[in-house]
């Protein structure tokens, strides 16, 4: 048996990839990317702070910055300045961006249900536990550091 297969963080990227492909070929067929369909499915409908995006979508800035830009060029996305602070800039769906944002969400649903139909809800309570575990020791051994 290969060995790797039994190291978590290898187990988790190589999983990780495989969904990353998947959602890929979704949005190619959109000329759009994974992370542009998980920044869809981020932003509010209300809009949401540029600064509030990262963070909860788990990105870097460099990154993120790239992948807005890529959807203002687009058309996904209209950002607006905050005429009370000029430093903040609000971001919104524009009618496309609410379009695309069904489609990635169907893509979610699909990829969703697949795995739903192969695993007992006994079998998914464990895996959150075992990711939670995973996220605390992450957090632990960068407190350590």
């Amino acid at each position: 048996m290969n060995e790797k297969k039994h190291i978590i963080d290898f187990r988790i990227r190589s999983s990780w990839h495989g969904i990353s492909r998947f959602y890929n070929e979704q949005a190619k067929d959109h000329d759009a990317t994974a992370s542009t369909g998980f920044a869809l499915l981020n932003i509010e409908k209300d809009g949401i702070l540029s600064t509030q995006l990262g963070p909860k979508m788990g990105m870097e800035s460099r990154s993120l910055t790239r992948t807005l830009k890529g959807m203002h060029d687009q058309g996904y996305i209209r950002k607006k300045i905050d005429p009370a602070d000029k430093r903040k800039v609000h971001i919104f769906l524009t009618k496309k961006g609410l379009s695309y944002r069904k489609i990635a969400s169907e893509n979610v649903k699909i990829f969703n249900e697949r795995v739903f139909e192969k695993i007992t809800q006994e079998d998914l309570n464990t895996f959150y536990k075992v990711m939670d575990s995973i996220d605390v020791s992450v957090e632990e051994l960068k407190n350590e550091i």
